[in-house]
This record gives C-alpha cells, sequence and structure tokens, in this order.
C-alpha cells in the first residue's frame, strides 16, 4: 500500500509542477510514468534512495519484476506499462527527466518537513543528498532546483542531516 501513496504523491507533485516544465512537455506521460516507477517494488521491496550498495543486482531483480507484474496483464496493456517504466529508468526523455526530478524531490521535502528525518536516522550527509538529487532536479526541472537548494542549505545548518 505504501508504494500506492508514494507513486500518487509524487505525480501530485509533479502535476502541480507543471507550470515550470519545459514547453511541450506531456505531463500526462509523465504522471503515467511516476504511476508505474515503483512497480517492481512490489516484489523486491523499497530501498533508501541514498543507498548505492547491490544497486545493478537490485534494479536487474526490480526488471524481473517488472516484467512479471505487467505479464499479468493483456499484452498491448502491459506492454505500454512497460515502455513507460523503461522510458523512467532510461531517464533521456524530456519527461522522463521532469519525473526523475520530482521523484527525487519528494523524499527531500518530507525530511526537510520533519527535520531531517531520515537523514539523521540512517547518517545521510548534507554532501550525498545534494550529489544524488541536486542533478537529477537541475537536469529535469531547473527551477525547483532553484529553490529547494537554498532550503537544503539552511536545513545542514541547522542540523537536518546526520554529518
Amino acid at each position: 500500500m505504501q508504494h500506492v501513496v508514494d507513486s500518487w504523491q509524487i505525480a501530485m507533485l509533479a502535476a502541480s509542477l507543471g507550470e515550470f516544465a519545459e514547453p511541450g512537455l506531456d505531463m500526462q506521460r509523465v504522471v503515467a510514468m511516476l504511476l508505474v516507477h515503483d512497480i517492481g517494488e512490489i516484489d523486491t521491496g523499497d530501498t533508501i534512495i541514498y543507498d548505492d550498495t547491490g544497486l545493478t543486482e537490485r534494479k536487474a531483480a526490480e526488471r524481473v519484476a517488472v516484467q512479471r507484474i505487467f505479464g499479468l496483464l493483456p499484452t498491448a496493456q502491459g506492454a505500454r506499462f512497460l515502455a513507460l517504466w523503461e522510458e523512467f529508468e532510461d531517464g533521456e526523455t524530456a519527461e522522463a527527466r521532469f519525473a526523475h526530478a520530482a521523484d527525487r524531490a519528494m523524499p527531500v521535502l518530507l525530511n526537510l518537513a520533519n527535520g531531517g528525518g531520515s537523514w539523521v536516522e540512517h547518517g545521510i550527509t548534507y554532501e550525498r543528498v545534494v550529489r544524488k538529487v541536486g542533478p537529477p532536479i537541475e537536469a529535469g526541472c531547473p527551477a525547483l532546483w532553484v529553490w529547494l537548494a537554498p532550503k537544503l542549505e539552511a536545513a545542514h545548518a541547522q542540523g537536518y542531516f546526520g554529518d
């Protein structure tokens, strides 16, 4: 159930940021991508965004899970959802980059709202957060990064990180 809430939250965030998207971006496609991007975690489980250990293995397991889950659908529908998932994973289209920006921003916004929450709990440093989320947010929604970067700096000064 948590994946449904997470995906819904991120899709709503992206939709609310539509005015900051590059012209011509297909927001319906972004929202659809965000609704399917974590579906593989039904089988594989979720991991904290800042954990890069075993990333290749986790991504391979997630692909197997996605193929299994989408394989339960009628062929055309499963293929459409798989294509959206792959587009998100590849991160090459404007829509995928915007979706990645929303996906990376959501945990940042949640941690800013709860005094550093999982950053403090898991010993996540300011530098690690900026390195992990800064490039995809800036590439997908530069205005969001311009707004968010100073908030992260202020949170660092307030002790919101596991430094």
